[in-house]
């Protein structure tokens, strides 16, 4: 059975003194979770040190939201994957609709940026998803499959065997509204059958593939217990321990053999 991974994607939300309240709070709702359950948490960029003082003696991950496909030089502003592992950032978020549709990412930016991140030995969290126009006229297999070749371009079995990929609905990103468990879980099988074609069946049967499009307590187990969702990438109840917390309990109630 595939590990679940829960990653809690903070935004351009806390400041280093609210990050430091929030993983507080988030060390103590977390306790004893941690059970057969993949947890990371991946604050903006000033507070990733912050955060990562907080880490000690846990199981929790830290992560960052994006990184530059640069090693270094010239470009303001940027990140590189070497400045994230220097931190102690494990996961990287790599093409979320917010950087795709904000400022103009493209497949082939997200897939030299993945190149760099496996290099430098983090594990990129690789965003894909469908706009609700894409969705209402019928072409999310076409633009999964599009997203999935691109983001995926040249990568090794090895490489695939380090990453994540989260399927982020853009329509349900923000809006409150959730694609159905079987929604979801279509997209998901969509992904791990692109995998199989391209890498053999045994590298897409052990990609973890999580679901990022608005999960909550109330709905993370109906949506983690489906056959091809593997966890999830949370927003905003990322930003609140107790509702983190109830997604992480309901991964590991889903993971527990019988």
């Amino acid at each position: 059975m595939r590990k679940k991974l829960i990653a809690g994607n903070w935004k351009m939300n806390k400041d280093i003194h609210e990050t430091a309240v929030l993983m507080e709070g988030l060390k103590e709702r977390l306790k004893n979770l941690y059970d057969g359950v993949g947890v990371a948490v991946c604050p903006p960029f000033p507070s990733l040190v912050v955060a990562k003082s907080f880490l000690e003696g846990t199981s929790i991950a830290l992560g960052a939201q994006n990184m530059s496909q640069h090693d270094d030089g010239a470009y303001t502003g940027e990140v590189s994957a070497k400045m994230l592992t220097a931190i102690g950032c494990t996961y990287v978020i790599l093409g979320h609709s917010e950087r795709r549709q904000y400022f103009r990412e493209t497949d082939e930016q997200v897939n030299a940026k993945v190149k760099k991140a496996l290099k430098a030995g983090l594990q990129p969290i690789i965003c894909v998803g469908e706009t609700l126009e894409e969705r209402e006229s019928g072409v999310t297999e076409k633009i999964i499959t599009v997203q999935i070749k691109g983001v995926l371009h040249e990568l090794t079995a090895s490489d695939i065997g380090r990453t994540v990929i989260a399927y982020e609905p853009v329509w349900a990103i923000g809006t409150g509204k959730t694609a159905t468990p079987d929604q979801a879980n279509q997209v998901h099988k969509l992904i791990r059958k692109l995998v199989a074609q391209t890498y053999e069946r045994s590298v897409a049967d052990a990609l973890i593939i999580q679901y990022g499009g608005s999960m909550n307590a109330e709905n993370a187990q109906a949506l983690l217990s489906q056959s091809d969702i593997d966890g999830g990438l949370i927003g905003g109840a990322s930003l609140k321990p107790e509702a983190f917390a109830g997604i992480v309990q309901a991964a590991r109630a889903v993971s527990r053999p019988g």
